[in-house]
């Protein structure tokens, strides 16, 4: 599968190396804000001299009309900013598959995502860590067993991190619970993200949690993402729904294994 990549900040750099370390993958090209070291590669620059791959462009160098003609890929992979899409639009009209991992979309986004849906297949998560969204299938399953139960959200994030994860408001309020009464946030160094659901019962208490360890985390969700697009022509998905459509399947299969 050939990729490109929109973004080459803190997460953008760990995604790249977890594209260029997946053997059936290849890391094309990737478009960032900088014109330094424009045309030098990112495998260059990720310690891996001997396997060139992700070519940077600029961003001017993507607005041209015919950059994702000369520059094919089978996905495209965004970790940019809200404003990344706008830059890649045309690419849509290629055919090729968008993978948007942007946390934080106001509504005409969200709106011009399902727009290029229409030409191809796009998804779209805030989190897209395949960790946070079986979390948010299995919470939404043990609701529905223990209604009766006491549930808290806890989400823990690195010290600079301002205001409640985006990732905890959407597990609140696919789980029916006020953010600001069932949410609880801790900030303190040396975390990545962390998101824990508890569920309280008279006799005992249940806990899915999730960790994210490094922000390879979300190159490999990204990944299982682009994957899960292949063959669709168009549509809009989201990662919670192929998630939970797995979740299914494999439970169907086992049942009738067994």
């Amino acid at each position: 599968m050939k990729v490109g990549l929109f973004g080459f900040g803190r997460a953008g750099h760990d995604v790249a190396e977890e594209i260029i370390n997946d053997p059936d993958c290849t890391l094309v090209w990737v478009v960032r804000k900088s014109q330094e070291k424009n045309h030098k590669f990112a495998s260059d620059f990720l310690g891996h001299p001997n396997d060139p791959q992700g070519e940077f462009f600029c961003m001017e160098e993507a607005m041209d009309p015919d950059f994702f003609k000369k520059n094919p890929v089978d996905a495209i992979i965004d970790f940019s900013s809200p404003q990344g899409l706008y830059e890649y639009a045309r690419a849509a009209d290629e055919g090729i598959h968008i993978v948007s991992a942007i946390s934080h979309y106001e509504d005409r986004e969200i709106a011009f995502l399902k727009e290029l849906s229409k030409k191809t297949a796009v998804l779209h998560s805030a989190n897209i860590t395949l960790g946070i969204n079986f979390l948010l299938v299995a919470s939404q399953i043990l609701q529905q067993i223990v209604p009766n139960a006491d549930i808290e959200v806890i989400e823990e994030h690195f010290r600079e991190k301002k205001g409640k994860s985006g990732s905890a408001l959407k597990i609140a309020q696919k789980l029916g619970l006020d953010p600001v009464e069932h949410v609880n946030s801790i900030r303190v160094g040396g975390i990545v993200g962390k998101h824990e659901v508890v569920f309280g019962l008279p006799n005992q208490t249940i806990r899915i949690a999730h960790d994210a360890i490094s922000r390879k985390a979300f190159g490999a969700g990204a990944l299982f993402a682009a994957r899960a697009l292949k063959g669709k022509k168009t549509g809009f998905f989201t990662m919670e729904e192929i998630m939970r459509k797995a979740f299914f399947k494999n439970i169907h299969v086992n049942a009738i294994l067994t």
